[in-house]
């Protein structure tokens, strides 16, 4: 599925991502939580010891990328964040193509346009791992709904209508909607609908047990490869 950003969508005023919707307008009764300080210091101290161990294994990671095809080893997307400001998204270049603007077509089991590395890497998540980076930047939190491209935001909030409600929080590295198997493209709108119910529960319920548990449950979701692509 491909779609098409329009030029209107997000300019100033155009979207209100801070105004509160009916579920924000009751105040997330995990908010200290979802937005506070001992979330950011959880974050901040698992995906520095993270990124310290793995380091080794990310040299590698983009030694085989720069060897297996050409471009950069990096792909940067332009994301929303909390409240919807804008922000770099980083991840390992999977694909020839380095889409970041009005159109953007979706990843897809057997994509042409995966690299032999890239379709590895994917499969396994192992492409995401440079968002622990952006977990430090304070831009993206380890748990929290996972960013969408600027032109599936405009598409989807025009379409489902508690959308825009992911973003009272921080976005995440994995997420409740991705241990519970909505994980990977979203073909069609009642998949993402779904996604988005999930990402909104999670908004009003996020604490550090739910932090743990979607922490925990990752690994073996990743595992078990449900919709990776």
């Amino acid at each position: 599925m491909s779609f098409r950003l329009p030029a209107s969508d997000f300019q100033a005023g155009a979207v209100d991502f801070a105004s509160p919707g009916p579920r924000q307008a009751g105040a997330n009764d995990n908010a200290l939580w979802a937005n506070g300080w001992p979330k950011r210091a959880l974050d901040v101290a698992i995906a520095g010891v993270v990124l310290f161990i793995v380091s080794p294994f990310l040299l590698v990671v983009a030694l085989l990328i720069r060897l297996d095809s050409k471009g950069p080893i990096l792909f940067r997307q332009t994301r929303r964040g909390r409240s919807g400001r804008p922000f770099d998204i980083l991840k390992f270049r999977t694909m020839t193509v380095l889409e970041d603007g009005d159109h953007i077509v979706q990843a897809r089991p057997g994509d042409a346009r995966h690299t032999r590395v890239g379709r590895w890497l994917r499969a396994y998540s192992i492409d995401e791992l440079p968002q622990l980076i952006n977990v430090l930047r304070g831009e993206m939190s380890l748990v929290g709904p996972r960013p969408h491209a600027r032109a599936h935001d405009a598409y989807y909030g025009k379409r489902i209508a508690q959308y825009e409600e992911r973003q009272v929080v921080k976005p995440g590295l994995t997420g409740w909607a991705q241990v519970n198997g909505l994980r990977g493209p979203t073909p069609t709108d009642e998949v993402m609908a779904r996604r988005v119910d999930l990402d909104v529960w999670y908004a009003a319920h996020a604490s550090l047990r739910l932090d743990l548990k979607i922490l925990l449950r990752t690994p073996l979701e990743v595992l078990r490869g449900r919709n990776a692509c």
